[in-house]
Order: structure tokens, then sequence, then C-alpha cells
């Protein structure tokens, strides 16, 4: 009886499709490169997969990750499953979207060369084919709403950060301009961060102070308001 069940129902196909977020230059940014197959060859796609039969979407979406920029360990959540019937003209694929934070100064540079794939500025993103940017918008939104609870800055800045950098990432992130001074208060107020006692100097000669994350003290509610 079961079997029949199972008979009855015709097979759809499950893939990944990965949101990678890096930071450089004051700019959020995200990783896609140009589809190697068609339908829709040669333009330009997140990095994606079809799920194996021994996998999770979890090990899927790492061995993407992985085969793409060369990482372990990286902070990936999954956002949303996109499930519109025509959404992939060449067949009923069903494709969970993840997004991930990465140090673009980490990354496998010549990996991501084979791949043909470029980081692209969430403000100026190109063309994606299929429901692709609405991936990323939804992954953005994501990313924003856990900016607003978390001090999101270790994953994308390094282990060490001035104010200003940590003011410029979260500016990115929310896509708006930042009062300096209350965000600087507020910040500081959370006692999540650890002053190091050193100095940046690469942008004034007073420099500024080097801060880092308290293990386990990151969780702060209510660190950029959410209305503009």
């Amino acid at each position: 009886m079961k079997q029949d069940i199972y008979h009855k129902y015709e097979k759809h196909y499950v893939a990944v499709d990965c949101v990678i977020f890096g930071y450089e230059n004051t700019e959020l940014k995200v990783l896609v490169y140009p589809r190697g197959f068609e339908p829709s060859r040669g333009k330009w796609s997140l990095l994606g997969g079809f799920v194996n039969p021994d996998e999770t979407l979890g090990d899927a979406a790492r061995r993407i990750l992985f085969n793409t920029t060369g990482l372990v360990n990286i902070f990936q959540q999954q956002v949303h499953a996109f499930s519109r019937p025509d959404r992939d003209p060449a067949g009923r694929v069903i494709s969970v979207a993840y997004y991930a934070l990465i140090r673009i100064n980490q990354q496998d540079t010549e990996l991501v060369r084979e791949h043909g794939a470029q980081w692209w500025p969430v403000s100026n993103l190109p063309d994606l084919i299929f429901d692709h940017r609405e991936m990323i918008d939804k992954a953005l939104l994501r990313l924003q709403e856990r900016a607003e609870t978390e001090l999101i800055g270790p994953e994308l800045l390094g282990d060490v950060f001035t104010l200003t950098n940590l003011k410029k990432l979260y500016e990115a992130i929310f896509q708006r301009d930042i009062d300096a001074g209350n965000f600087r208060k507020k910040v500081l107020s959370l006692g999540a961060l650890h002053n190091t006692g050193e100095k940046d100097k690469s942008e004034s000669k007073k420099g500024a102070y080097l801060y880092q994350l308290i293990p386990d003290q990151g969780l702060k509610v209510g660190l950029v308001p959410t209305n503009p």
C-alpha cells in the first residue's frame, strides 16, 4: 500500500541555492557566477546545486560553499523554500535558499575564479536568473533581522575592528546612514565588546581603538532601530 502511494506522485528535484554575503570597501556584496548550463546558460546566478541522495539540505549548502570558496565552519542559515511550479523552465525544482557570511580575504581566490564567480554590491546587482533576486532580497532581510539582535562583526570584518568599521558595516547591511554618535553609545553600552588597547592608525595619526567581541556576549536586542 505504501509503495503504491509513493508511485502515485510525480518526483520533484530538490536544490539548494547559496546567497554568499561578503563585505569589501564599505559595501555588502553577493557572490554570483555565470551559469554553466541550460537553461539560461551564461546568465548570472547564485551558486547552487541539487541535493545528493546522502545529504541533508545543510550538508548540500556546506558542500556548495566549500566547493566555491574553499571555506569550512562558516556561518550559514536557511532562508526560505522556493517552490513556484514554473520557477525553473527545465523541470519541477524546489530550491531551498541559504545565506552565508564570509570574509572575502579568506576565500580561495583561485577556486572562486575557476567558477567565474564575481562579487557584486547588493545595491547594484546584475540581472539574475529565475527567482534568484528574490532569494537575495529575502536573505538580506534575514541578515538585517539578525543584525538587529546580534553584533555582526567577526563573520564579515575579522576578529578585531574599530567602531567606525562596525558602523560602516551596519550601514551596508541596512542600506542607510546611521548616526555615528548614537551608534557608538549604543554599541558600547551593550558590554559585548572588549577594547584591546591597540589602535588602527591606517586612517589617522591618532588612530582608533580596536575592539573584539566578547564570547557569548553578542546577543543584544535593539542594536539598530528597525525604521530609519
